[in-house]
């Protein structure tokens, strides 16, 4: 019973449970992000599951009861899944689509980042500013939920978000494709101001905790840095996205009106 009092009850709208909703979830090829699985489940249900779930990539996590319970008062028969509001898109397509109409794709990508406050607050600022689509790894990473998408005050229905099970590799396509990948990271040395932001482009964003992954920033085409004269080290990601972005459709527009 102790051990029951650290988990609070949180009905969600993106949870379904027990074994036969969540197996026909699978058959029906709906968006799940994830599926947690009661520790030492009853086996013949288990197999049952595992069935399902072969040569499937989906993103299991095995978990006391208590977690489950807390998160449904429903017989959920050892298994929650949490599925998707949305509907994910495939970034290759997307951007094949955009080059063939002769536009120049921007893709927000977030490499890692798990707060869904910022993941919401960063689509949000990217449907405000005209981002094409947001790139996000499988795993390791906010996914959409109902609390990223309240976060996002509905953005997320407005602007296509894509996963990925390679980010190194889908940056490379992207790179191969002609987009520049610009890294945003404070190591970078040169401020952003100095940066031409225009064109076709993937804007780079690392966690809350560690920032942009080693190679990732290896890989980049651009690393920029915003400049700061507090003493404080870095700014929340949201923002700095926020700032970035910003940026690019100020550089964009002032092409177009020099134009006109």
């Amino acid at each position: 019973m102790e051990r029951e009092r650290n988990f609070v009850r949180k009905e969600k709208s993106d949870v379904i449970f027990g074994i036969r909703t969540v197996i026909e979830a699978i058959q029906a090829e709906r968006e799940i992000n994830k599926i947690l699985i009661q520790k030492g489940m009853n086996k013949d249900l288990f197999m049952e599951l595992k069935k399902e779930l072969a040569d499937k990539d989906y993103q299991l996590q095995f978990v006391p009861i208590e977690k489950l319970n807390a998160l449904s008062s429903g017989n959920h028969q050892g298994v929650i899944a949490f599925v998707s509001p949305i509907e994910y898109g495939d970034i290759q397509v997307i951007v094949d689509d955009l080059l063939l109409k002769g536009e120049k794709p921007c893709i927000l990508v977030l490499d890692r980042i798990t707060d869904v406050r910022n993941f919401g607050a960063i689509a949000r600022t990217a449907e405000c500013q005209g981002i094409d689509a947001i790139l996000i790894p499988s795993k390791g990473s906010a996914l959409v939920t109902a609390d990223a998408m309240k976060a996002s005050a509905g953005a997320l229905n407005r602007i296509t978000v894509c996963k990925t099970d390679q980010l190194k590799n889908t940056l490379f396509y992207l790179q191969q494709s002609g987009l520049r990948i610009v890294a945003c990271t404070e190591k970078a040395s040169v401020p952003i101001q100095s940066i031409n932001l225009r064109g076709p482009m993937a804007l780079l964003f690392g966690s809350e905790e560690s920032g942009i992954t080693s190679d990732l920033i290896s890989m980049s085409d651009v690393r920029l840095k915003i400049p700061m004269k507090g003493e404080i080290a870095s700014l929340n990601v949201s923002v700095a996205a926020g700032i970035v972005m910003y940026e690019k459709m100020r550089q964009e527009a002032e092409v177009l009106f020099k134009k006109d």
